[in-house]
């Protein structure tokens, strides 16, 4: 009799990881407590693979030899709690991917930052004539494309949730960009189990492979002194102080790599001093991996970010409209504010997570010229600015939002969506939240006759 496999959760990462079993032979059971999609639900009927939803079936689920967990399902559910009770093992797909595949990986993973580092990373590959697949946190599961065909080499995004699934998983090269407050409702409100999660990325490494890491961090700085870190280190840096083979010398970013080269950021498509850490990580991943230098320099200069991450979108009258909605922390809005030097119409609001709006009082201070608040509820955002910004307005309208923008702007002003709230008062989700306004940017242009489109 095969060995019986559930698996809870058949969202991507789910139904990926139930393909990829089915196709080892295993006995698969598919469990969602809540809808499927029609997509996947077609994709697990045709491969014959049984399911359920709107509930887990403790008989259908607790009788298998081995559990893979979607990562949103927290482990202290009914059903994983009776699942430690008779010593289940419960993995993520990444991890079983990762037993079922002899491929090379780079893994990324940070609080901010990582998507961009990790489409960066694979585009770099890829330029280079790599066998490379995106995975993990973005794109399609790894274990999804391990069922379909062979690659040989693997660039994943890794959340904390997924890495905490993991047991077996050594990537070649792990990165580390920053470790900031969030999600900590998983981690019992305990910061330091968070930065464990985060550490489990380099875990099993050996001295055969390479751990990449923000040395300005001083969360990632603190742990590196304090634990016993065995993969060779590759620490970056914005300052040049000794200590870094990687760094920023104030002009341009400089690679102490086996031979030494210098890239400037305008050479690459990326804004930002966020964007210098996740180039120079990504450049020392590739280049460590043997990517040439100049293959390097070429394909800074071809890649496309992923949408929703500051996202130029388009200009109307002079004013440039960046789509940021994917900053739903406070953090990410500080690399934002910080991307521009021209004055900054800033659009805010949605659902407060808790936020600390003293951490980018400064900034907005020296940067922003007037604050727009989009959501229901903008009463704590705009009283902590109000002595700040001279004009605040406030909107739930995305069209009457960038007509509102238009009306304080001048010509060379940035008009920037940099939320640092969650969406859901208002929208679906982030991405729902930047295709409006991108939209709502197209009908300005239309109306205003000004066709100039966006500059990725």
């Amino acid at each position: 009799m095969n060995e019986r496999v559930a698996i809870l959760g058949a969202g991507e990462s789910g139904t990926g990881a139930a393909l990829l079993a089915k196709a080892r032979g295993y006995d698969v059971f598919v469990s969602d407590s809540g809808t499927i999609r029609d997509r996947y639900r077609q994709e697990l009927t045709h491969a014959g693979i049984p399911f359920e939803e709107g509930t887990h079936s403790q008989d259908k689920v607790l009788n298998a030899s081995l559990i893979i967990k979607s990562p949103g399902i927290p482990d202290n559910g009914p059903i994983m709690r009776e699942a430690a009770v008779r010593s289940i093992p419960v993995i993520d797909e990444i991890e079983f991917a990762f037993r079922h595949t002899d491929a090379r990986v780079i893994a990324i993973t940070g609080t901010n930052g990582k998507t961009t580092t990790t489409l960066l990373t694979w585009h770099l590959l890829k330029e280079a004539g790599f066998d490379v697949a995106l995975a993990g946190n973005v794109g399609v599961s790894m274990a999804r494309q391990l069922a379909e065909r062979k690659y040989e080499w693997y660039v994943l995004e890794v959340s904390s949730y997924q890495l905490d699934g993991t047991e077996a998983f050594k990537p070649e090269v792990g990165i580390l960009l920053n470790i900031t407050p969030d999600h900590l409702d998983r981690y019992d409100n305990n910061m330091q189990n968070y930065i464990n999660a985060k550490f489990q990325l380099i875990e099993n490494m050996t001295r055969q492979e390479k751990f990449i890491w923000f040395a300005d961090d001083g969360i990632i700085a603190n742990e590196v002194k304090t634990r016993s870190i065995v993969p060779q280190q590759l620490p970056v840096s914005l300052s040049d102080n000794g200590n870094t083979p990687v760094f920023f010398d104030g002009s341009q970013m400089v690679f102490n790599l086996g031979e030494t080269f210098a890239i400037r950021q305008e050479e690459t498509t990326l804004k930002g001093p966020h964007n210098l850490v996740n180039t120079m990580a990504a450049v020392t991943a590739a280049y460590s991996v043997g990517v040439p230098v100049e293959t390097i320099r070429k394909a800074l200069g071809t890649f496309v970010n992923a949408p929703h991450r500051l996202e130029t979108v388009g200009t109307v009258k002079g004013v440039t409209f960046v789509n940021d909605s994917k900053a739903t922390n406070v953090d990410s809005v500080v690399y934002a504010l910080g991307s521009f030097d021209k004055p900054i119409v800033w659009i805010a609001g949605g659902v407060d997570k808790g936020n600390d709006y003293n951490l980018i009082r400064d900034l907005v201070q020296k940067k922003v010229k007037a604050l727009i608040c989009l959501g229901k509820d903008n009463r704590k955002l705009s009283e902590s600015f109000k002595d700040d910004v001279s004009v605040i307005k406030e909107t739930q309208d995305v069209n009457a939002l960038v007509e509102m923008a238009l009306e304080v702007a001048n010509s060379g002003d940035v008009v920037l969506l940099s939320p640092a709230c969650a969406s859901f008062d208002l929208f679906r989700n982030y991405e729902d939240r930047g295709d409006q306004f991108r939209e709502a940017v197209k009908k300005a242009q239309e109306k205003f006759g000004d066709k100039s489109g966006a500059n990725d």
